[in-house]
């Protein structure tokens, strides 16, 4: 009996490190498992909007108008944008045959944007269009966060699992699934920094313009004999230039009318 037990005892510790070899020898296969499961997990993420969290809002707007001094609105405009603490992104002006016109972009918090409006509406009798849009980019906003955290959270494992690869092929395969996991990564992180942008500075396109009345020159008495006169010094000039240009022509009718006139002369003698 005490044989068999002394047999037992070295027997399962054999059994144990078998059973722990085989574990380690799968390790990585069934850890890279677990991670690509988790790969759809942000597609059940957050499907509805926390009460507590603030809407993130995208706020812009076009405004066209006329005004009868450009210099004055242009001023009056920047004055409420610096009241609201934005500032001008793009200022641009374009001139057509009577119309002078002026656009500006601009950027400023979302908390003075309707403010600037309401300013610049009091100052403006008509409106030749005036649109004002809100999307509501809320949900976007958490979905991106989400899956930013789950590729983040999957970086590290394959991480882990790049500290514990064992050879060339398993170090390629991993580095392999880094590099596509941090493309991810990078492209959400842009997307994210992109609607942060637009949430935090909505944006105002404005344009402005005057009309112009175009008026003829007028033309005094003498200023058009004086046209008149040099019109037909100058038509002379044409016509001897021309006269110029067809001098063999008329050489050749000189001699044969010269010609002819003798030959009648001497049938008229006869």
């Amino acid at each position: 009996m005490k044989i068999f037990s002394a047999l037992l005892l070295l027997v399962l510790p054999l059994a144990c490190s078998n059973s722990s070899s085989k574990e380690s020898n799968y390790d990585y296969v069934e850890t890279s498992e677990i991670v690509l499961e988790d790969m759809e997990a942000p597609t059940q993420i957050l499907k509805t909007v926390p009460e507590n969290m603030e809407q993130k809002l995208i706020k812009e707007s076009y405004l066209r108008f006329q005004t009868q001094n450009l210099d004055k609105t242009y001023q009056k405009i920047i004055g409420f944008v610096k009241q609201n603490n934005g500032f001008v992104q793009d200022d641009n002006s374009s001139k057509s045959y009577n119309t002078v016109t002026r656009n500006l972009v601009i950027r400023m918090p979302s908390k003075g944007f309707q403010k600037t409006i309401d300013s610049i509406s009091n100052h403006v009798a008509f409106f030749d269009s005036k649109r004002i849009s809100s999307k509501d980019v809320t949900e976007e906003f958490i979905d991106i966060e989400a899956r930013l955290k789950a590729k983040k959270t999957l970086e590290n494992r394959y991480l882990e699992l790049l500290s514990k690869a064992k050879n060339v092929k398993e170090i390629l395969e991993i580095e392999r699934e880094l590099s596509t996991i941090r493309e991810a990564i990078e492209a959400k992180q842009g997307r994210l920094k992109y609607l942060q942008s637009k949430v935090s500075l909505s944006t105002l396109n404005i344009e402005f313009y005057k009309q112009t009345a175009e008026s003829g020159v007028t033309i005094s008495y003498g200023t058009k004999m004086g046209n008149a006169i040099k019109s037909g010094f100058n038509g002379i000039s044409l016509f001897f230039l021309g006269v110029l240009h067809i001098w063999p022509f008329i050489l050749i009718l000189g001699i044969a009318i010269f010609f002819f006139r003798r030959w009648l002369n001497k049938k008229n003698k006869k």
